[in-house]
C-alpha cells in the first residue's frame, strides 16, 4: 500500500459509535456492534474525508485504491471467498452512511461482484433461482444508481415478466424467468447507456463507491439537508460489507426493528419482517411485510436472539434504536443500528421513560426534545385517516390545520358566523381584524416573513402563503385552482400550515390536547389519561426549574396578555401600541399626523387618551405583578395614511366633476407632504415622538393613569416604557426627559407615583455600536431583531423573501432565512457588542429581545449564551421558548463542565 498522509479506510472492528464524523452514522454503528460481539457481516468503511476529497477534486484521493485493495483482501481471507470468483463468489453491498441519518436520500447497491460467470458459481452454492434473482437485483440497482438508467424501465420489464409468466409477485418468478429478465435488464442498460453491463467485479465496486459519493449532492439530498439543517460540507462515508442473503428461501428474510414505537413512544418491539427478501425490499414496499412479532411464531430462535440484541443495543445507546437485520437460513445478521427517528410525541415520551428507567438524567432528557417538536404538538392537525387530494400548494408559514368558509376580505371574516379562511392575494395591517376573526389565512403571494405569515404565527393562526397557482378574484369573491376547481365565498376550504397544502371542502381536524393543557382546559382525568400531555407537562417543569433566561410575551391586547400568562409568560416584553390603532381606530392616527393646526392635533390626542387608558388598564389587570414593557407609538406612516395614488385619483376625478370634498383636498396635501420613498426608515419610532408634539406625552399619561388606577384598586402593575428606533443617545435623552416630566405631572394629579422603568429598543446598528453611551441613561435594552436584521443586511423585509430569498436558500447563501433564525455572525455580533458595552457602564442594565427570533429555538440558545435576561415572543411561542431556555441552560452547564 502506497504511503499516504491520510488514512481513508477502516475495518469495522477499528471504530466505535463515537466516530460518526469520520465513519458516518452507519459505519460507527457497525463498528460498535462488531466490538460488542454481535453477528455483523465483515467489512470496512471508506471515510467521510475520502468523500470530501473526491467531491472537491472529482478523483479518488491518492492511496485510496491501495487501501481498498488491502481491506478487500482481508475480507476475502475472512470469508474464504474472492470477489466475483466464478466458482463460489464473494459478493458485497455498498451503502452510504452520513454522520446524520438521511433515510432514502443517498444510494445503496447490493450484490456487487456478480457477472455472467460468477452467477453460475452462486447458483451452484445457493440455487438457480436465488442466483438469478440476485443478479437481476444487481443490474436493476446498479443501472439506476450508478449508470443513471431510469428506474421505471426496469420496473416495467419486471411487470411484463410477471404478466407473461402468470406471476402475481416477483417471488413467483422461477429461475428461467429470472434468467430471461437478466437478459432484458442488460439490454435496457445497453440501450440507455451505450455500454454493456460491467463484468469486472472490482470495476463494479469502484463505480458503486463513486456513485455513493456523488449521491451526497443529488437534489433530493440537498433539499433534505436544508430542511433538517444538516451542514453541506460533511460528506458521506461508504460501507462495504460481505453480502448475507435474505432471499435464500422461506427460512431467510430481512427486517427493520425499533426498540420502542417511534410513532407513539410506547414501550415494546416494533417493526416489519419480509421472508425471502433482500434488504431494500422492506423499505421499498415491493411486498407487504408481516409485523415483527409474527417472526416469533415462524422463527422463534432468531426472534429471541433479535430481542436480546435489541435490548443490548438500547442499553448501549440509551435511546430508541432503529435496526436493520437479515436472517440467512435461520442465522441472524445485524446490518445496521442507529438512533431512531421519531415523532414529536414519541420524543417526549421516550426521553422521560429513559429517565424513569434510570438510563439518562433529566438534563439529558431535555437535550433529546426540541422546541420545534413542542411546536408540532401545539398546532391542530388534520385527521390522519382523511386523505384527500390537495387542489394547490403554497408556502407553509404557520403550522396547524384550519377549516372554514372562504372569505375574501377582513370585514367578511368578521361578519361570518362560524370559522372562516381569509383568502387574499396578500394581507396588510388593515386586515388584522379579519385575521383575528378567521380560523386561518391563505394568500397567493408572500413568503414566510410576509405580513400574513408573521401576524398569523404571532397569533397561533394556521397560515399558507405564496400559493401562486390560485387565481384570486376579489371582485367576484372566488378563486380558481389548477384543474378548474372553483371555490366561491362561503364554500368550505381546508389549509395545512405544516405542508402548505390547500384542500377544497372541510377536512376533519383533530384538536391539539397539548394546547388545551396549556390553556388550562383539561380536567385532571384528561391530563392523566393522555401520555403525551403528561410528558410535556413534566418536561416543561424540568425546563422551568433549570432555565435562567426569562420568557416574556409580545401582547397588544388584554386577551393576548391573559393567554400569555396561561402559557407561562414571565411578563410582557413588547406591547406594540401601534397595533392598538389598526382597523377603524387608524383614523385617529391619520388625523393626528396630518393635523395642520395645534387645535386639530389636540383634538386627535384627546380622542386617543381614553382609548389608550382602557387598553393599558386591561393589560395591567391581566399581567398583575409581572412587568409590562410598552413601546411608544412606532407606526411606519404608510400603514396609517391613505394610499397616495388612490387618493390622488379620487380627488382628481372629483375635481373634474366639480364636486371635490375640501376635506379630501386637504388630506391629499398632507399625504403628499408626508409621503416617503422608504417608510420603514422614515418618520417613525422616536422621530415621530419628537416631531409630533404631545404624542409621546399622551401615551405616557395613559400608562401612568392606568397604573395609578390599578394601584388604588390594590393591584401591582409594573409598567416599563420603551423608546423605539433610536440611533443615538441624544434622541433617547430628549424622549426620556419628556417621559419623566409627564410621569411627575401625573403623579401630582393622581396622588400615586408610578415607578416606571424607562429604556429603549436597539434596532439600528448605530444604536448597538454606541450602546455604552445609551446605557448610561437607560434602565433596559430590548433588541428589536426584526428591524436590526433589516438594517444590518440592507433587506426590505416586505420584499426580499418573495423575490430572491428562494434563490439564496437554494444556492446556500442562507441556511435559513435571517428573519426566522438569527444571523449570529452579523446581527448576533451587534447584539453581543451592545450587551457587553451596556453592562460595562450599567451593571444593573436589563437586556432582552423582542423580535420574531425570541421564539426561535436556535436563536434562544444564542441569546442565553450572550447573557440576555429574557426573550419575548408571541403568546403561542411562550412554551417553546421556555423549553428552549431550559435546554440552553443545560447545554451551557455541560459546556462549562467540559471546558474545566
Amino acid at each position: 500500500m502506497t504511503a499516504t498522509t491520510h488514512r481513508y479506510v477502516y475495518a469495522f472492528a477499528e471504530g466505535d459509535k463515537d466516530q460518526k464524523d469520520l465513519l458516518g452514522g452507519k459505519g460507527a454503528g457497525l463498528a460498535e456492534m462488531t466490538n460488542l460481539g454481535l453477528p455483523v457481516p465483515p467489512g470496512f468503511t471508506i471515510t467521510t474525508e475520502a468523500c470530501r476529497r473526491y467531491l472537491a477534486t472529482g478523483d479518488d484521493p491518492p492511496g485510496l485504491a491501495e487501501e481498498v485493495d488491502a481491506h478487500l483482501a482481508r475480507l476475502e481471507a475472512e470469508r474464504g471467498k474472492r470477489l466475483g470468483d466464478p466458482g463460489d463468489p464473494l459478493l458485497v453491498s455498498v451503502r452510504s452512511g452520513a454522520k446524520f441519518s438521511m433515510p432514502g436520500m443517498m444510494d445503496t447497491v447490493l450484490d456487487i461482484g456478480l457477472n455472467d460467470r460468477s452467477v453460475r458459481g452462486l447458483a451452484a452454492a445457493g440455487g438457480e433461482r436465488f442466483a438469478w434473482d440476485s443478479y437481476r437485483r444487481l443490474i436493476q440497482m446498479f443501472g439506476a444508481t450508478v449508470l443513471g438508467v431510469e428506474a421505471e424501465a426496469f420496473h416495467a420489464a419486471l411487470e411484463e415478466a410477471k404478466r407473461c409468466n402468470g406471476a402475481e409477485r416477483d417471488l413467483d418468478l422461477d429461475a428461467a424467468a429470472l434468467r430471461d429478465l437478466v437478459a432484458v435488464y442488460k439490454g435496457i442498460v445497453q440501450d440507455a447507456t451505450g455500454i454493456d453491463f460491467p463484468q469486472d467485479p472490482r470495476e463494479q465496486l469502484d463505480m458503486a463507491v463513486r456513485a455513493v459519493f456523488d449521491s451526497w449532492n443529488t437534489d433530493r439530498a440537498r433539499v433534505y439537508r436544508r430542511r433538517e439543517r444538516i451542514p453541506e460540507h460533511l460528506g458521506t462515508a461508504v460501507n462495504v460489507m460481505a453480502m448475507v442473503y435474505g432471499n435464500l428461501g422461506p427460512d431467510s428474510g430481512t427486517g427493520v426493528a425499533f426498540t420502542r414505537d417511534p410513532a407513539t413512544g410506547a414501550p415494546g418491539v416494533y417493526g416489519d419482517y419480509l421472508a425471502e427478501a433482500q434488504g431494500e425490499d422492506v423499505v421499498a414496499g415491493v411486498r407487504t411485510p408481516i409485523p415483527l412479532a409474527e417472526l416469533g411464531r415462524t422463527d422463534p430462535a432468531s426472534y429471541a436472539e433479535l430481542r436480546r440484541t435489541m435490548a443490548m443495543l438500547e442499553e448501549r445507546y440509551r435511546d430508541l434504536c432503529d435496526i436493520e437485520f437479515t436472517i440467512e437460513h435461520g442465522r441472524l445478521w445485524m446490518l445496521q443500528t442507529r438512533i431512531g427517528k421519531r415523532t414529536a410525541a414519541a420524543a417526549f415520551r421516550i426521553a422521560l421513560q429513559l429517565v424513569d428507567e434510570g438510563r439518562i438524567s433529566v438534563e439529558e432528557a431535555l437535550g433529546r426534545v426540541t422546541g420545534d417538536q413542542l411546536a408540532q404538538l401545539m398546532f391542530p392537525q388534520f385527521d390522519p385517516e382523511a386523505k384527500p387530494e390537495p387542489i394547490a400548494f403554497g408556502v407553509p408559514a404557520s403550522p396547524g390545520a384550519a377549516v372554514g368558509a372562504a372569505v375574501f376580505d377582513a370585514a367578511a371574516a368578521e361578519r361570518f358566523e362560524g370559522p372562516a379562511i381569509l383568502v387574499r392575494r396578500e394581507t396588510s395591517p388593515d386586515d388584522l381584524a379579519g385575521i383575528i376573526a378567521a380560523a386561518g389565512v391563505l394568500t397567493s403571494r408572500g413568503g414566510k416573513t410576509s405580513h400574513a405569515a408573521v401576524v398569523a404565527r404571532g397569533m397561533g393562526k394556521t397560515c399558507v402563503v405564496g400559493a401562486d397557482d390560485l387565481r384570486i378574484d376579489a371582485v367576484r369573491r372566488q378563486f380558481t385552482a389548477p384543474g378548474g376547481v372553483l371555490v366561491r365565498e362561503g364554500d368550505p376550504v381546508s389549509i395545512d400550515g405544516a405542508t402548505g397544502a390547500v384542500y377544497a371542502g372541510a377536512i376533519p381536524v383533530a384538536p391539539p390536547p397539548v394546547v388545551e393543557y396549556f390553556e388550562g382546559r383539561l380536567t385532571r382525568e384528561q391530563r392523566r389519561s393522555d401520555p403525551v400531555v403528561q410528558a410535556v407537562a413534566r418536561m416543561m417543569r424540568y425546563a422551568d426549574e433549570r432555565r435562567h433566561l426569562g420568557v416574556h410575551a409580545n401582547a397588544d391586547t388584554p386577551e393576548d396578555a391573559a393567554r400569555a400568562r396561561r402559557f407561562g409568560a414571565d411578563g410582557i416584553g413588547l406591547c406594540r401600541t401601534e397595533h392598538m390603532f389598526l382597523g377603524e381606530r387608524r383614523r385617529i392616527i391619520e388625523r393626528l399626523v396630518t393635523a395642520g393646526t395645534d387645535r386639530e392635533r389636540e383634538a386627535a390626542l384627546a380622542e386617543l387618551l381614553p382609548l389608550q387608558l382602557g387598553d393599558f388598564t386591561g393589560i395591567f389587570a391581566a399581567m398583575d405583578g409581572l412587568p409590562v414593557t410598552i413601546r411608544l407609538l412606532d407606526p411606519p406612516l404608510h400603514e396609517f395614511l391613505p394610499d397616495l395614488t388612490e387618493l390622488s385619483v379620487k380627488v382628481a376625478l372629483a375635481e373634474a366633476r366639480g364636486d371635490a370634498d375640501p376635506a379630501d383636498v386637504r388630506l391629499l396635501a398632507a399625504v403628499r407632504r408626508l409621503h416617503e420613498q422608504n417608510p420603514m426608515l422614515g418618520l417613525r419610532g422616536v422621530r415621530l415622538g419628537l416631531a409630533v408634539p404631545g404624542l409621546a406625552a399622551v401615551q405616557v399619561r395613559a400608562i401612568a393613569m392606568a397604573a395609578a388606577a390599578r394601584i388604588k384598586a390594590g393591584s401591582d402593575p409594573r409598567p416599563e416604557i420603551m423608546v423605539p428606533l433610536i440611533g443615538g443617545v441624544e434622541e433617547f435623552e430628549l424622549m426620556r426627559a419628556e417621559i419623566t416630566r409627564v410621569l411627575e405631572e401625573t403623579a401630582a394629579e393622581t396622588g400615586v407615583r408610578v415607578a416606571a422603568e424607562i429604556g429603549t429598543m436597539i434596532e439600528l446598528p448605530r444604536a448597538a455600536l454606541t450602546a455604552g453611551r445609551i446605557a448610561e441613561h437607560a434602565a433596559f435594552f430590548s433588541f428589536g431583531t426584526n428591524d436590526l436584521t433589516q438594517t444590518t443586511w440592507g433587506f426590505s423585509r416586505d420584499d426580499v423573501e418573495s423575490s430572491f430569498f428562494p434563490v439564496y436558500l437554494a444556492k446556500g447563501v442562507f441556511a435559513d432565512s435571517p428573519f426566522e433564525v438569527l444571523d449570529e455572525e452579523g446581527v448576533g455580533r451587534l447584539v453581543a457588542t451592545a450587551v457587553e458595552q451596556g453592562r460595562a457602564v450599567n451593571r444593573d442594565l436589563t437586556v432582552g429581545v423582542c423580535g420574531e427570533h425570541g421564539g426561535d429555538p436556535a436563536s434562544v440558545r444564542f441569546f442565553d449564551r450572550v447573557g440576555l435576561d429574557y426573550v419575548s415572543c408571541s403568546p403561542f411561542r411562550v412554551p417553546v421558548a421556555r423549553l428552549e431556555a431550559g435546554r440552553a441552560a443545560v447545554a451551557a452547564q455541560i459546556e462549562g463542565s467540559d471546558s474545566r
